[in-house]
C-alpha cells in the first residue's frame, strides 16, 4: 500500500505531459457556498477597478499611476516626485504585509483578490462555460473537426475575448495617462494619437494572449509569489489543505459503495472521485499536499463539501487549515515569526503615517547655478545667482507667492518674473533669482541661508541654500 501511495504521488508539474508538452486544463465548473462568496468579492473588485480611475476627489482622480508625467495619485491624494520616499515605505509596506499575510493564510490573495484570477475565473472562464459548455464538452469540442459549430462557437468566444481585453486595455490606460486624457483621445481621431493607440493595441494583445492562451500559466510559470510560498509557509500557516488523516485512514482511499461499512474496513472518507482534480483551475491533485500551483481558490473546498453530503459524510475534508491542525488538532495560534511581521508593519504604518502628516503641500527647492561664482556689487554688496522651483500638490492656485530671507539682510530678484507670482494647482513655477547680501553681514566663503516662502503673509514653506562669498583671512 505504501508504495502504491508513493507512486500516485506527483513528481511533475500538473499541467505537462510525460511528453514534456502542454496538458489543456479543462476545470469543471465551479460551485458552493466559497464560491458564492468569491463572485461577490470578485465583482465588488472589478467595479472598482473599472471605475476607480474615473473617480475625482477634489479634482484629482482617485487612482493615477502616471509614470511618463511622473504623477501619481492615491485616493485621491497627488504624490509629485519629491514623495519618492513615501513610496519607498508604501512598497516595504506591502512587501511585509504580503510576506505576513503568506506566512498566516498562504497563496488565499491569488484565489480571492489577484487580478489574473479574478478576470480568469470570473470573466473570461463563465463566458467559456456560457458558449462552449462545461468541462466534457469543452473536451469533446476541442477534439472534433472543424465544423460549423466548433468554428460559430470558437469564434464567437475569441471575439468576446477581444472586446473585452481591448476594455481592459482602455481600463488599464486611463490608469497611466489619466482619464479625463483617455476620454479626449476617444472622443478624437485615432490617428492623432497613434502614440497612445499603439500602447493600447499592445495591452490588448498582452490580455488576449493571457487570457485566451496563457491562462493558469501565469501562476504557475510567471508570477514569483508562488515560488515564494517554500520559503514563507511553514506547518502552521493556514492553506487549502487535505485532510489525509480522515481521508485515508489506515487502508486508504476507496471507491464508494453503498451499505459498506468504510470505516470497520480501514477505509477513509475520500472515494477517489476525482472532483477536486476535475474542478481546479491549474489542475493540480490536493491531495497530494500544497503545492506552488494552488491558487487557494476553494473550487476544490466546494466540490469536495458537496460529494459529502451526498454520501452523508462530514464536510471538511478539504478546507482551510495548517498542517499543524490536521496532525494534532492544534488552533491557530500567532508564532514568533507572525508577531515579528507583524511589528515591523505597525512600526512602518506608524512612519508611513507620521510622513503623511509632515508633507508640505508645497515643495521648494533651490539650488545654486552650477559653474556660478559669487559676483561684487556696488555698495559691498556680494550676489549670487540661483534656480528654484515650486511644486503645488494641491487642487488650488497658490497666489502671490514671494520670497523672504530669515536670518541675513539681503533682497531677493527673480530674473523675467514679477514678485508675488501664482503657482497653479498640481503644477510648478521654476526660473531664476539673484541673492544679494552686504559682505559685511557674512562670515567667510560659504554661507548658509534660510528662505521662507511665502503666500500672501503666509508662510507656506522654508529651504535653505549656501551663499557663496569672498574669503575670510582673519
Amino acid at each position: 500500500m505504501e508504495s502504491s501511495k508513493k507512486e500516485a504521488f506527483r513528481d511533475s508539474i500538473g499541467t505537462v505531459t510525460d511528453e514534456g508538452k502542454r496538458a489543456w486544463v479543462y476545470p469543471k465548473k465551479p460551485s458552493g457556498n466559497f464560491y458564492s462568496y468569491r463572485k461577490i468579492v470578485s465583482y465588488g473588485l472589478l467595479l472598482f477597478l473599472l471605475v476607480a480611475p474615473f473617480i475625482k476627489v477634489n479634482g484629482n482622480q482617485f487612482l493615477l499611476l502616471n509614470i511618463l508625467e511622473r504623477r501619481f495619485n492615491v485616493f485621491g491624494l497627488p504624490f509629485w516626485p519629491q514623495d519618492f520616499y513615501l513610496v519607498v515605505i508604501s512598497m516595504l509596506i506591502a512587501v511585509v504585509f504580503i510576506a505576513l499575510f503568506t506566512v498566516s493564510f498562504g497563496r488565499v490573495f491569488c484565489g480571492w483578490i489577484c487580478p489574473q484570477t479574478i478576470f480568469m475565473e470570473m470573466v473570461f472562464r463563465r463566458i467559456e462555460y456560457w458558449i462552449e459548455g462545461d468541462r466534457n464538452k469543452q473536451r469533446k469540442l476541442d477534439k472534433q473537426k472543424w465544423n460549423a459549430e466548433k468554428i460559430r462557437k470558437k469564434g464567437l468566444k475569441w471575439f468576446i475575448f477581444l472586446i473585452i481585453s481591448f476594455l481592459i486595455a482602455n481600463v488599464f490606460l486611463a490608469y497611466l495617462i489619466g482619464s479625463d486624457k483617455l476620454l479626449r483621445y476617444i472622443s478624437e481621431s485615432p490617428l492623432d494619437h497613434l502614440g497612445t493607440l499603439l500602447p493600447l493595441l499592445i495591452f490588448t494583445a498582452v490580455f488576449y494572449f493571457v487570457f485566451a492562451w496563457f491562462r493558469e500559466q501565469v501562476c504557475i510559470i510567471a508570477c514569483p509569489y508562488g515560488r515564494l510560498q517554500s520559503v514563507l509557509l511553514d506547518e502552521k500557516s493556514i492553506v487549502v489543505a487535505y485532510d489525509h488523516k480522515r481521508g485515508e485512514a489506515e487502508e486508504g482511499r476507496k471507491k464508494f459503495r453503498k451499505n459498506e461499512d468504510r470505516e470497520a474496513l480501514g477505509h477513509g472518507d475520500c472515494i477517489d472521485c476525482l472532483q477536486c482534480v476535475n474542478v481546479c483551475p491549474t489542475g493540480i491533485d490536493i491531495r497530494n499536499g500544497t503545492q506552488l500551483e494552488c491558487v487557494n481558490c476553494t473550487a476544490c473546498i466546494d466540490e469536495c463539501d458537496h460529494i459529502m453530503e451526498s454520501i452523508n459524510k462530514p464536510k471538511g475534508l478539504i478546507r482551510y487549515a495548517s498542517e499543524n491542525e490536521i496532525e494534532n488538532k492544534a488552533k491557530f495560534k500567532l508564532t514568533a515569526r507572525m508577531k515579528g511581521y507583524i511589528a515591523v508593519l505597525s512600526i512602518l504604518i506608524g512612519v508611513f503615517v507620521g510622513l503623511l502628516f509632515l508633507r508640505n503641500d508645497v515643495e521648494a527647492t533651490i539650488l545654486r547655478l552650477p559653474g556660478q561664482l559669487y559676483e561684487h556689487k556696488a555698495n559691498e554688496v556680494i550676489s549670487n545667482v540661483f534656480t528654484y522651483k515650486l511644486v503645488n500638490k494641491t487642487t488650488k492656485d497658490i497666489e502671490n507667492i514671494h520670497f523672504k530671507l530669515r536670518t541675513y539682510e539681503g533682497d531677493i530678484k527673480l530674473v523675467s518674473t514679477t514678485d508675488n507670482f501664482i503657482v497653479p494647482a498640481q503644477d510648478l513655477a521654476e526660473g531664476t533669482l539673484f541673492i544679494e547680501i552686504p559682505k559685511r553681514e557674512l562670515s567667510g566663503d560659504k554661507n548658509k541661508l534660510i528662505i521662507e516662502v511665502y503666500s500672501n503673509e503666509e508662510l507656506i514653506e522654508t529651504t535653505s541654500v549656501n551663499f557663496l562669498g569672498p574669503r575670510s583671512y582673519n
